[in-house]
């Protein structure tokens, strides 16, 4: 799983069928252990999150699954929204 940060949006009025009503957030990455800006990507958004939120993100054929679609040309499905992160 990744951590990122919710960054923006994605509209798309032409997409592949099995993409259509999804929902394209772009994530940031989010590394504790590495300073500066990470790499940011697009994600499929099945949990709700918003702008500005810290999410949990699953790639490669997990993030098929969580979409319940292993046809779908998904490789970043958002999953989880995060409280807090305690890192020691």
């Amino acid at each position: 799983m990744i951590i990122g940060e919710v960054i923006g949006n994605v509209w798309a009025t032409r997409k592949e069928d099995t993409l259509n009503g999804l929902k394209l957030m772009v994530v940031r990455r989010v590394d504790a252990g590495v300073p500066g800006p990470q790499e940011s990507f697009v994600a499929v958004d099945c949990v709700g999150a918003g702008i500005g939120e810290r999410v949990l993100v699953v790639t490669g054929s997990s993030a098929r699954k969580a979409l319940h679609n292993q046809e779908s040309p998904v490789d970043a499905t958002i999953v989880g929204i995060i409280d807090e992160v305690e890192v020691r």
